[in-house]
């Protein structure tokens, strides 16, 4: 048995030879998280994204007109340009091509105010050299001067030969092109690139900066797939896109503007929904938690509203004015900062914190927007109503408010009676299950373990407060129910440190009335407890649909493609005596069944509900659950052939 070093032997053995020098790329593939992120399908498709980036920068410089996107056969992934070309002689500080110091040296590019970009977004010079480093193999092309150049790199970024001059071209050809294999040694997920992940910000890229077109090819199958993005109308087309679904209030309205070299662009359109969506973004990036360009348009959007509203007679002298989430209902906001110097705060470059930006969008977004309320007396009108109507039913909200806040941490013989909660107060241990109807909540009160799950039964289907204001979902038995529960308040009194379970569980039957339950639920938990699915704590249980037996094994089955595989794995002296047991719902579950197969920690499956792209999730519920029919049914009708089973 070795005996344990003693404390003073630990720091003998503490010597230089334990500090490391990671040269090159080294610390990229050590550390792959710090600079992209994760090195899940996030951060794979990330990759694209940074040298995409580079296409854009040239975009933004005026010199790239079109950018090609292509996944070719083996999940290699190419973007090819019309911009200026990479330079391609030497670099006088590293001694090597200027080609081969971008895509092997760290923090080497032209944004760095040396005149190269005025404005860019990306990882300010890292971007190349990382994809590089994890990649298995790199090739780069550049047409510039009537020349194609051109070098490989391999085994995380160690360049195969000098760059080197392969062809001639068109003196009017320039551009760059990018090839590069992932590394499935790092990327051990998947190395599968997603048609729908790149769709979707490349679309956006486009939008963004108008006039430039984005094109996507797939090459995988012998069906080639194709989309090219194009919009002349920038962002103004964004909001057109984001609203093609709503009932909407006058035209999409544009401003721009700019001052300092720093631009700001905002487009806008009122739709009749409750529910609004505010997009911002810094040199393309999206800012997800805002800034200062999203904050001096805010401001100055409620100070216009109620200097409008006032004027006209709408707000009386005795109203109190309409605040910020009043102005804002039912709004759809693009916000496009261009800034040549963007300080964001934290690493993730989620927020932007320039502090000039934010009376330089204030003045351009108030000039612009008081004109336009001046010059559409009425469109301005109903727009002023729609604020002063959310106004008054904020204030009913406020009363409504009331009835959900607890005293102590239970409160209320009607709530004590729906709520089975468990012993234990630790909420990151602490779970609670929303389950459809008594049946199934007295099987779920049985089986469930007392000391961390807690069990709160809803009867019937709960409000679809995509169709309703705040004020009627909190008149809404089942979901005060639930407010009272969480823990967290609602609207102007949510706070997500009250959280008391870190697993709020959706479990409904497998069947066409609980998916819609399930869908209810998922739009009350997004539209009001957004941090809640965005922190991670919203779950799905997967009840099974089937249970197989053979000889004196049982097989819980999630769906009917698993159950096929399983009776196809069945062993031969069994493939006439098993049985396969359908289960029709919760309710009809034993408490023991309803343990074994859905709340046991041991054998249950989760699917933890994510908001991966708010967009999208925005239009979804809004397709899936407004009162705009038509759209819906077009959606059916062109996604009804992926439905194999359907209970009716």
């Amino acid at each position: 048995m070795s005996k344990e070093p003693t404390l003073q032997e630990q720091i003998d053995a503490y010597d230089d030879s334990e500090i490391q020098v990671l040269e090159g790329l080294e610390a990229v593939r050590k550390r792959p998280g710090m600079y992209i992120g994760t090195t899940s399908s996030r951060g794979l498709h990330h990759l694209v994204w940074e040298i995409v980036d580079n296409s854009i920068d040239e975009a933004l410089a005026g010199f790239c007109t079109d950018i090609q996107v292509t996944i070719e056969p083996g999940n290699v992934v190419s973007v090819r340009d019309n911009g200026r070309g990479m330079p391609t002689g030497m670099n006088a500080k590293s001694g090597k091509s200027t080609i081969e110091t971008i895509f092997t040296v760290l923090h080497a590019g032209g944004k760095f105010g040396g005149g190269g970009y005025k404005v860019s977004g990306g990882l300010h010079g890292v971007g190349a050299s990382v994809v590089n480093a994890l990649s298995d193999w790199l090739e780069v092309k550049v047409y510039r001067d009537s020349h194609i150049y051109f070098q490989r790199f391999e085994h995380g970024g160690k360049p195969v030969g000098d760059l080197a001059v392969i062809g001639s071209c068109d003196e009017n050809i320039h551009g760059t092109e990018v090839k590069f294999n992932p590394d499935p040694t790092i990327f051990k997920e998947t190395t599968t690139f997603d048609w729908d992940t790149l769709e979707e910000r490349l679309r956006q890229l486009a939008f963004l900066n108008k006039g430039l077109r984005i094109s996507l090819i797939d090459e995988r199958t012998e069906n080639i797939r194709r989309a090219t993005y194009h919009y002349e109308g920038g962002i103004k087309e964004y909001v057109e896109y984001l609203n093609k679904n709503k009932n909407n209030i006058g035209d999409v309205i544009y401003l721009e503007g700019s001052e300092d070299d720093i631009v700001i662009e905002v487009a806008l359109q009122y739709n009749d929904g409750y529910n609004s969506s505010i997009y911002s973004f810094t040199n393309n990036i999206h800012t997800v938690e805002g800034g200062t360009h999203e904050d001096g348009v805010k401001l100055a959007l409620t100070r216009i509203i109620n200097k409008y509203a006032r004027n006209t007679g709408i707000l009386k002298d005795k109203d109190e004015p309409l605040t910020g989430d009043d102005v804002r209902e039912g709004l759809t906001m693009i916000i496009s900062c261009k800034h040549p110097d963007p300080q964001f705060e934290g690493q993730t470059k989620t927020k932007l914190g320039n502090f000039e930006v934010k009376k330089i969008a204030s003045d351009i977004f108030s000039q612009g927007f008081e004109r336009y309320l001046m010059e559409n007396p009425k469109t301005a009108k109903v727009i002023v109503e729609k604020c002063a109507l959310a106004s008054q039913a904020r204030l009913a909200a406020k009363r409504a408010r009331e009835t959900t806040r607890r005293k102590s941490a239970l409160d209320g013989i009607n709530f004590m009676g729906k709520l089975t909660d468990c012993k234990s107060k630790d909420p990151s241990e602490c779970e609670i299950f929303i389950v459809e109807g008594d049946s199934a909540g007295g099987s779920a009160k049985s089986g469930r373990d007392f000391n961390t799950q807690a069990v709160l039964p809803l009867r019937g289907k709960i409000l679809n407060v995509e169709k309703a204001r705040l004020d009627r979902a909190l008149n809404n038995e089942e979901i005060k129910s639930m407010i009272t529960a969480f823990g967290t308040g609602i609207g102007d009194d949510f706070d997500i440190s009250k959280l008391r379970y870190h697993k709020i569980i959706i479990m409904t039957d497998a069947d066409v009335d609980g998916a819609h339950i399930r869908t209810l639920l998922l739009t009350l938990f997004y539209r009001y407890f957004k941090p809640v699915v965005e922190g991670g704590y919203v779950y799905a249980a997967q009840p099974p649909l089937y249970k197989v037996t053979y000889g004196k094994k049982t097989v819980l089955v999630q769906n009917d493609d698993d159950l096929e595989k399983v009776k196809a794995n069945i062993p031969d002296k069994y493939k006439s005596s098993f049985t396969v047991n359908r289960f029709k719902g919760l309710g009809e579950m034993d408490p023991i069944e309803l343990r074994d197969t859905t709340m046991s920690k041991e054998h249950r499956v989760l699917r933890r509900i994510t908001v991966e792209d708010a967009m999208q999730a925005d239009a979804a519920f809004d397709l899936l659950m407004s009162d705009n029919v038509e759209p819906r049914r077009d959606f059916i009708v062109e996604n009804a052939g992926y439905v194999q089973n359907l209970d009716v």
